[in-house]
């Protein structure tokens, strides 16, 4: 294993995260409060740290294998939440202890709308810009480590995408290809971002909301820098904004590069992903709607399309944005729309969840399954965009569910040990390992009163949901650490 490179890849990764100190630093000296200090605090700490780690290892240029690739993929994302957490830690407002820091930072950085903060509206301007800017630096970081790295790395579906994505594949290394890839994805990624923010201002948006809510909606984080979220606006223009930037981010971007490069919208079309996804979010919205009609949640059928739309979307996103109270919805609705985070988005998007391509293929093996009962001698073959389905895919999408499920009930049954009731406990899991947003009982609306042991299950939750599962937990056994 080539640590000195591992060391010398996270290095640089503390020392660049530092400059991601400086915009709230210059917001914060702007409206003229002193939370400015401590993001200047956490800049030289941080900076002194990754200098330190970068520059005995920085000339080491030896290629990464699929080991090395590993441990940077889980050390990546708890060595951020620790470097997101230090000016939450050192600021007065708010005044948070060190798991209360670590679970906002790591919520951010993993685009999880899982907040522990309350009195959004009183808090510096500093800190509201931080929570958002985390959310999209965490969303660009699971873009390029979902299309550069996943595949390479066997995490089961992605493989599928490497002769169409611009990632850097090869079969046991990571070419230098990576930056010219990770500065491909982050135009895109950039290039939404500012159109979200755009659209926003034009629907009446003031222009610090815009960009803010920007962040995270194209990162599909859901962090809202008011109390009142969109709700607050009460302008369908800017829901229909908030549904198109939830729904593209939730596509796998690689496609959008395609459609980039190929100046054909139809590139969309061709693609059986993104046709289930949108199926799913088309056929859900329809039948919500159909059931807050009947039921008359709300005085018109439009309202209850608007409202069916904004919740799916969201939901199916995991962005988590909250238009309307969903919980409150009448029957089974509630459960239905966490129950929508575990499919998640695209594969290759900022969602979280489970990914609408390892359903599909899911779904194509028990199909073949059942074919093979009534015809046991026939060689039946799983397709996928009319190419074969590898063995090694198939059997890595089935242990990634099991694993996943398994992980799940684990940490559902410690929340429920921690004394929380049942709809709180799994449908906190559920927010929090689909990296989603709002669930249900005490965790409708904020996850403050959690319990401090519960905090730190819904911390691993949420590392083990954007790790895609398999890369945090082969790094615990004995076999990865042998020579």
């Amino acid at each position: 294993m080539n640590l000195s490179s591992v060391q010398r890849i996270l290095g640089l990764i503390i020392t660049v995260f530092s400059l991601a100190m400086l915009p709230p630093m210059v917001v914060a000296i702007y409206f003229g409060e002193n939370t400015w200090h401590a993001f200047a605090e956490a800049f030289g700490i941080l900076l002194s740290i990754g200098l330190a780690t970068w520059l005995p290892v920085c000339r080491q240029q030896r290629e990464l294998r699929i080991r090395d690739g590993f441990l940077v993929l889980a050390l990546f994302w708890p060595l951020l939440g620790m470097c997101s957490a230090a000016p939450l830690l050192f600021s007065s407002t708010p005044d948070l202890n060190l798991t209360d820091a670590f679970f906002e930072a790591v919520a951010g950085i993993t685009t999880t709308n899982a907040s522990i903060i309350t009195g959004l509206d009183r808090l510096p301007q500093a800190v509201l810009w931080y929570r958002q800017q985390l959310q999209w630096l965490g969303g660009i970081g699971v873009i390029v480590l979902a299309i550069a790295l996943f595949p390479m790395l066997g995490i089961g579906g992605m493989q599928l995408y490497k002769a169409d994505t611009p990632g850097p594949i090869k079969e046991d290394q990571l070419t230098p290809r990576l930056m010219q890839t990770a500065r491909s994805l982050s135009g895109i990624y950039l290039l939404l971002t500012l159109s979200c923010a755009v659209g926003y201002i034009l629907a009446g948006m003031p222009s610090l909301d815009a960009v803010e809510y920007a962040f995270s909606t194209v990162s599909t984080g859901g962090f809202s820098p008011h109390e009142s979220g969109l709700e607050g606006f009460h302008s369908a223009a800017i829901d229909m904004i908030a549904i198109v930037f939830m729904f593209l981010g939730g596509v796998n971007f690689a496609l959008h590069f395609m459609v980039w490069r190929t100046k054909t919208l139809s590139t969309y079309g061709t693609d059986p992903q993104f046709r289930a996804y949108l199926a799913l979010c088309l056929g859900l919205t329809l039948f919500v709607a159909v059931y807050l009609s009947i039921t008359h949640t709300y005085s018109s059928p439009m309202d209850a399309l608007r409202y069916a739309l904004f919740a799916v979307v969201s939901m199916q996103s995991t962005t988590g944005f909250a238009e309307a109270p969903f919980s409150a919805w009448p029957g089974m609705l509630p459960t239905l729309l966490i129950l929508m985070t575990f499919v998640g988005g695209s594969a290759g998007s900022t969602a979280g969840g489970m990914k609408v391509i390892r359903w599909q293929l899911v779904l194509k093996q028990a199909q073949r399954e059942l074919s093979r009962l009534v015809h046991p001698s026939a060689t039946l073959l799983v397709k996928f965009a009319n190419k074969r389905v590898p063995g090694r895919v198939l059997a890595a999408v089935t242990g990634f569910f099991a694993m996943y499920l398994l992980l799940f009930a684990i940490l559902m049954l410690g929340m429920l040990a921690t004394g929380l009731d049942q709809a709180t406990a799994w449908s906190a899991v559920a927010a929090c390992i689909n990296n989603g947003g709002p669930g249900l009982g005490s965790v409708a609306t904020t996850f403050q009163q959690v319990p401090v042991v519960a905090k730190w299950l819904l911390i691993s939750a949420m590392l083990i949901g954007r790790l895609e599962v398999f890369t945090l937990i082969v790094v615990f056994t004995p076999r990865f650490w042998r020579y």
